[in-house]
């Protein structure tokens, strides 16, 4: 049998249905096998090609700018596809580049690209977010990145060593409500916000830096109870993570 042909859609996410359409109307081979590459839509985004095999297949990797063909080497694609013939394709497509393949369905795609969101766009948010702190005490943002890849770098390894709870250091894994308090009350401090949406944006008493802190905070002390963290020094720190919340509510909503 020959081998069916492929025919991907590398358009922005809002542009999906909008060329399928335009590709219906010049009414594609039937064999052709249509596919998108974006990881938040499913496969109804190609209906307008009801006549084609229809795919995703999605790297899950970032591209801010072009990358050598190594960046697909031991990652994981999502993929799908109307047909079992699409699918064997995309899944020799993934091994050919290196990859592994995962069959995401249009049901489980949102969450699945929520996931890809935490784990690459947040990082990034919350690495600027260190830097504008660095230069809050005078040093440049190449210095402050300089100095946090590293850190940045090790923890990705711990994680890939250890996984994500076993990996969870810092004041927060150790219990340290002093230090937590410390870094509360210097973020409250601060005359001029590192990052800030619009004050329209903004829920009611929110309070910047500390607010996020406290947020995250949170989150890493629930990682750290299930790390082991002795449940009276969690309890200090979950007091320090929440003091003056409701007070900060309540001044918020006057």
């Amino acid at each position: 049998m020959p081998r069916r042909g492929l025919l991907f859609l590398a358009v922005p996410d809002g542009a999906v249905s909008e060329m399928a359409t335009r590709i219906a109307r010049m009414k594609p081979p039937a064999e052709l096998g249509i596919v998108h590459l974006s990881g938040a839509l499913g496969l109804d985004a190609l209906s307008a090609l009801e006549g084609n095999p229809r795919g995703s297949f999605h790297p899950l990797q970032s591209f801010p700018m072009p990358r050598d063909p190594a960046a697909f080497r031991g990652i994981t694609v999502a993929i799908d596809a109307t047909t079992p013939t699409l699918m064997r394709q995309l899944r020799a497509l993934a091994r050919a580049i290196g990859a592994k393949a995962k069959h995401v369905g249009d049901e489980q795609r949102v969450l699945y690209h929520a996931a890809a969101v935490y784990a690459s766009n947040f990082v990034d948010v919350v690495v600027e977010e260190a830097i504008r702190l660095l230069e809050q005490i005078g040093w440049t943002a190449a210095e402050g990145r300089d100095a946090l890849l590293p850190l940045v770098q090790g923890a990705v390894a711990n994680i890939r060593a250890r996984g994500p709870v076993e990996a969870l250091t810092g004041p927060i894994r150790r219990g340290d409500a002093e230090t937590v308090s410390r870094h509360l009350d210097a973020l409250r401090k601060l005359k001029a916000p590192t990052r800030r949406p619009a004050a329209t944006d903004l829920p009611t008493g929110w309070g910047g830096e500390a607010d996020l802190y406290r947020m995250l905070g949170l989150v890493a002390l629930e990682i750290a109870k299930e790390a082991g963290l002795d449940p009276a020094a969690a309890g200090r720190t979950k007091r320090a993570l929440t003091r003056d919340v409701a007070a900060t509510r309540r001044r918020g909503r006057r």
